[in-house]
């Protein structure tokens, strides 16, 4: 199965940060495609913090969604992240945003993910390296892209 995931770090070292959990991802999926690194301002906290390194890559996997999201939570632990409020500055954040297209709705993972049509840090970089990318049951992402501006 397809799948496409956004990761973001602003504490610490967040372009080191951010390649370590490529690098841990690529232990549990075939990696396909990885974007490049984009620096950007957070989006939607309170707060004042530092900007954001994102990414998106693409994927290939044989997992169960909540298998899936349990491996990367791992690696979001085992990279240091604490969990403290939304929105929080982290030293990593991974997040599925499409799973072959799938539509589910638990407590722990909504698929795809409910707000990545809002955010140019997950459409920005998905586009990048999917030039035809879409998000179910949202559209074409270069469409949402230009809806932001």
């Amino acid at each position: 199965m397809k799948v496409v995931i956004a990761l973001g770090a602003n504490l610490g070292d967040p372009r080191t940060q951010v390649a370590s959990a490529i690098a841990e991802i690529k232990n549990v999926l075939k990696v396909t495609a990885v974007s490049s690194f984009y620096e950007t301002a957070p989006f939607g906290v309170p707060d004042s913090q530092p900007n954001y390194i994102n990414a998106v890559l693409i994927g290939e996997t044989e997992k169960k969604p909540l298998d899936l999201m349990n491996a990367l939570l791992e690696i979001e632990s085992a990279l240091g992240r604490t969990r403290s409020f939304q929105n929080a500055a982290r030293l990593i954040d991974i997040d599925i945003i499409d799973l072959d297209g799938l539509f589910m709705e638990s407590e722990s993972l909504t698929l795809p993910h409910p707000r990545a049509h809002e955010r140019r840090f997950v459409l920005e970089p998905w586009l990048e390296i999917d030039p035809a990318a879409h998000l179910p049951g949202r559209g074409s992402v270069s469409e949402l892209l230009a809806a932001l501006t």
